[in-house]
């Protein structure tokens, strides 16, 4: 089995949904090249473990897909498009050229699952088009598969790829744990993954080394890109550290997604880490946060087992968090500060119960979510995995018996043609499925292979900096 993932969030989801679907399988973990790669840190703070990890092109990743007898089901955990690129490159290269190429008819091919990471509140019909043609589309809930179905089924494409599950980090019992190392200290994960040397500017310090005091405790799941603005952004911390100074009996954690320099699924380019800095008595890492609320890294999950046993609470705009908290029965606020909007993606929460402001959590107010709700979103319920387990053992049934037909994804040169060869150029592939003359397949020979990391590496470090440092500024002289 192989997951092929293009960032932090897109990995956690990806292999975990591999553990649920085939719990015994090997798995090998392929890291799609681009700009929100994961760090070591990264994927040390997910805490998810793999046979093999490495980073591939989309060159290496279809011939590694389409050896004789690699794979049994490749998981796609990617953005839409490079999901639609590698339908059609896994095709091409399947059912037309190459080693594994067998013409038209049923192949032996790998099993090929997708779907989303979590909340599906924007781009719906985008996203899904350009995931059709996978063997299984999963969907996180009842109320998604009638979403994904009805997209499908209104523009004329088959839905019958469309399986009902459940996130996979919601399956299965609550996980015990202790709270994530602090943001001074190692992550959850390897030593080896958090040695890396920080500067001042990329590592906040907490008050404290970050044991789990028993304090009742307030988890803000703050998100890369929503909301997007800067003055919105620095409110909202605002509010929290305010929390924090109103209720000294409280500890107010405020969970970071990514230090600066990281990249996640979303760019993220007003820094909480940088923004704390511009509080009252803001001068050093911690900024003015008070003595109980602290700027921290970690596992989610891990951070919820804590909230839970000290009664506490999570507060978010619109994290997947959310949804976490509330499969562990955490009161969980979703604020209304800003407004219920689509752009904020807390639309998604109205009739949850949940939907609640900084003033009234400063009340005393713990929202106790909607049970109908909740059981519609999939976040209660028994094992959400056993339809797709189903459907996958029966699919590797078939493939290894009589193989499976041809990949059919929806958009097609004819169907397409002025949105399609763009998605799969910028993937480095021809209309037609095939890798662009010039687009290596493997690296060859370790110089060149180190050469190019490097390459690599500074490459992301500019595009970086442009996003966090020169964008803003750019806008900034923009508005004088």
């Amino acid at each position: 089995m192989a997951v092929l993932a293009d960032s932090d969030t897109r990995w956690k989801w990806g292999a975990l949904t591999a553990r649920r679907l085939a719990p015994h399988a090997t798995i090998d973990g392929l890291l799609l090249r681009g700009r929100a790669t994961p760090t070591p840190r990264q994927l040390a703070e997910v805490g998810v473990t793999v046979e093999s990890l490495r980073e591939v092109t989309t060159g290496e990743f279809l011939a590694a897909a389409t050896e004789p007898g690699a794979y049994d089901v490749i998981v796609l955990a990617t953005v839409g498009g490079a999901v639609q690129a590698m339908l059609h490159g896994l095709g091409r290269a399947v059912t037309g050229t190459g080693p594994a190429a067998t013409g038209p008819g049923p192949a032996r091919r790998p099993v090929i699952v997708t779907g989303y990471v979590g909340v599906v509140y924007e781009k719906l019909t985008d996203g899904l088009l350009l995931r059709h043609g996978a063997d299984v589309v999963l969907a996180n809930s009842p109320y998604d598969a009638e979403r994904f179905r009805a997209v499908y089924e209104g523009v004329g494409a088959d839905p019958g790829g469309v399986v009902t599950c459940a996130l996979p980090f919601l399956a299965g019992p609550p996980a015990e744990g202790d709270m994530p190392a602090s943001a001074s200290g190692a992550t959850t994960g390897s030593a080896e993954s958090a040695e890396s040397a920080e500067s001042a500017e990329s590592a906040p310090v907490s008050a404290s080394g970050g044991a789990d005091s028993g304090r009742f405790t307030v988890v803000f799941a703050v998100q890369p890109s929503v909301p997007a603005s800067r003055a919105d952004r620095a409110y909202l911390l605002r509010r929290a550290a305010a929390h924090a100074l109103r209720h000294p009996e409280r500890d107010v954690l405020i969970k970071l997604r990514s230090k600066p320099g990281e990249h996640t699924t979303h760019i993220e380019e007003e820094p909480y880490q940088k923004l704390v800095r511009k509080l009252p008595g803001g001068t050093g890492p911690d900024g003015g946060l008070p003595a109980n609320c602290r700027l921290v890294y970690g596992n989610m999950g891990e951070l919820l087992d804590r909230v839970r046993r000290t009664g506490g609470l999570l507060v978010t705009v619109s994290s997947t968090a959310a949804l976490e908290s509330l499969h562990r029965g955490v009161p969980t606020a979703v604020l209304t500060d800003l407004g219920v909007r689509e752009a904020l993606g807390n639309h998604y929460f109205t009739g949850s119960g949940c939907l609640a402001s900084w003033d009234e959590l400063d009340d005393g107010h713990l929202p106790e979510a909607d049970e109908k709700w909740a059981l519609r979103q999939g976040v209660r319920g028994d094992d959400g995995f056993a339809a797709a387990r189903e459907r996958v053992a029966a699919l590797t049934a078939r493939a290894a018996a009589d193989g499976l037909p041809p990949l059919m994804p929806y958009y097609t040169v004819r169907t397409a043609p002025g949105y399609l060869p763009g998605i799969l150029r910028r993937y480095g592939l021809a209309p037609d499925g095939t890798p662009l003359p010039g687009t290596a397949v493997q690296d060859t020979g370790r110089g060149r292979s180190l050469m190019r990391r490097v390459v690599r590496e500074a490459a992301r470090g500019a595009y970086r900096h442009g996003v966090q440092r020169v964008a803003p500024l750019i806008r900034k002289a923009g508005e004088l």
